[in-house]
């Protein structure tokens, strides 16, 4: 019973080191994560610290997947599972927009991405798992959005996946400079409207109007 209460005592612990790393390492990136700074907000010396983490590269890997699960929690708690297809992948779109990270930094696949590009393969294997996680996620609405009938049967589902991602991921970096929701607020819509016309079955597309030939 005591070695049972020490181990959970322990994973408390290491839990509560996970959870100021994340924060550390969603904000201040990879190399301005400081170790100083950890202790700091853990109240723990170095080496209560790296008794639970073998290197500082796994202490960055297990605050990304912490960040990631949470993130992803929020952009899916509030996709109505009764929807059609079409209107979960609009719901998924704005609850990107609509529903930020409570973990301070924005989302971690965009932060952490730079910082696992070079050197770093273990966090990269962990940023690269969540995308694809993600990418399979919107893929399988969009395969279920054609079963219905609400897209084109000849639409490549990861291709829509893809462009979904990076247009909320580049219009995010793009507001955080900006300090403004504009630029996700234009690539909300245009998703929107790149789902309701370029994705639609060509019976539900409406023609275009012509232009009445002006008689001379």
């Amino acid at each position: 019973m005591q070695e049972n209460t020490k181990m959970a005592k322990g994973d408390q612990t290491r839990q509560k080191i996970v959870e100021a790393a994340a924060a550390m390492f969603n904000q201040r990136g990879y190399e301005g994560a400081s170790l100083a700074y950890l202790m700091e907000k853990t109240g723990l010396k170095k080496g209560g610290i790296y008794r639970h983490f073998t290197s500082k590269e796994e202490l960055a890997a297990e605050a990304f997947d912490y960040n990631w699960t949470v993130a992803r929690r929020a952009r899916m708690e509030h996709i109505d599972p009764e929807s059609a297809g079409v209107e979960r992948l609009k719901q998924l779109i704005a609850n990107f927009i609509e529903y930020r990270s409570p973990v301070p930094g924005g989302c971690p696949i965009l932060n952490y991405a730079i910082d696992s590009d070079d050197g770093n393969p273990l966090l990269r294997e962990r940023v690269s798992k969540a995308l694809r996680g993600w990418t399979r996620r919107i893929e399988s609405l969009v395969r279920e959005a054609i079963e219905r009938g609400e897209v084109s049967a000849g639409t490549d589902p990861k291709t829509v996946a893809t462009l979904i991602i990076a247009t909320l991921e580049g219009a995010l970096m793009i507001s955080r400079l900006d300090r403004s929701d504009d630029a996700l607020r234009r690539a909300e819509q245009h998703l929107y409207q790149y789902i309701d016309h370029d994705l639609a079955p060509r019976s539900a597309k409406k023609p275009a109007l012509r232009k009445e030939k002006r008689s001379r």
